[in-house]
């Protein structure tokens, strides 16, 4: 597969008031055409850093990105992006939220009917043609979601950026939503690069898992090749040695080779008395 996306060798360093904060060091990632690749590692690792920065939002302080060996310096429609919270218009139907991408995309391009039939086909995709003329405050959050995702395909991108597009959800609505993009990827074979938390979720969905170190001057700790055939089942994939093997290898990442140590300071107030403190020290 040939190279889409090379993110290469970015840094980035936001200003602050002591000085420069380097969130991101030395992060070098390509993607190849019709690969799903996955983020993970600990909060403030800089995985939405990494995508705002492919999705124009964010300037990389050194090095860069290139899409089609064009560099990226700003947003546009080859890189869509879905959000934990779908960013739906109120005011607006389903069908005309989708309608928008479409206009700012095709309006030149396609025909009345034409685009009536993409937004269509795209609402279809994701299992919402039947509530496709239904606002968001009349439909679950995970059709919100759904709604959000259709949106950002009907302006047919090159890549779909997802930033942890189902962690709001709840456990079986999210199985749900990861079922239903493994279909859409199946169907369009997208290029895709989602953040997760969720090391099952990143197992069953990618091809390659990008860990993060931990921040600051986080970079890619390690690359996991998926190699698990498609299509893929949940069920069948909860007893494959080889999905656990890959599941175990990603949680050592996590929780061994990057722990994420918290430490926490108890500081009694003089008035409090000892024994209380003695109390809350050892609960």
């Amino acid at each position: 597969m040939d190279t889409l996306l090379n993110i290469s060798h970015i840094d980035m360093v936001f200003p602050t008031p002591t000085g420069g904060f380097t969130a991101l060091k030395d992060v070098d990632i390509q993607l190849k055409k019709n690969e799903f690749i996955s983020l993970i590692g600990h909060s403030g690792c800089g995985k939405s850093t990494v995508l705002n920065i492919v999705a124009g939002l964010y300037q990389a302080t050194t090095g860069g990105v290139l899409l089609n060996n064009k560099e990226v310096t700003e947003p546009g429609p080859e890189r869509a992006v879905v959000f934990q919270n779908h960013s739906l218009l109120p005011w607006l139907t389903s069908y005309q939220n989708v309608e928008l991408a479409v206009e700012q995309v095709f309006g030149k391009s396609k025909s009345k009917a034409e685009k009536r039939e993409w937004i269509e086909y795209n609402l279809k995709l994701v299992h919402m043609d039947h509530a496709m003329h239904k606002r968001p405050n009349e439909i679950s959050g995970g059709m919100q979601q759904r709604v959000g995702i259709a949106r950002a395909l009907a302006m047919q991108p090159e890549i779909l950026l997802m930033d942890e597009p189902f962690g709001a959800l709840d456990a079986l609505t999210r199985a749900h939503m990861q079922d239903s993009l493994m279909e859409i990827q199946q169907e369009l074979n997208n290029s895709v690069i989602m953040i997760t938390h969720d090391v099952d979720e990143a197992v069953l969905l990618s091809d390659r898992i990008v860990m993060m170190t931990n921040g600051p001057e986080a970079t890619v700790g390690e690359i996991l090749d998926v190699n698990l055939e498609r299509p893929r089942n949940r069920l069948s994939l909860a007893k494959d040695p080889e999905y656990n093997r890959l599941r175990a290898e990603v949680l050592q990442f996590l929780y061994e080779k990057q722990r994420k140590v918290e430490k926490f300071e108890l500081k009694p107030n003089k008035s409090t008395k000892s024994n209380s403190t003695s109390s809350a020290a050892s609960s």
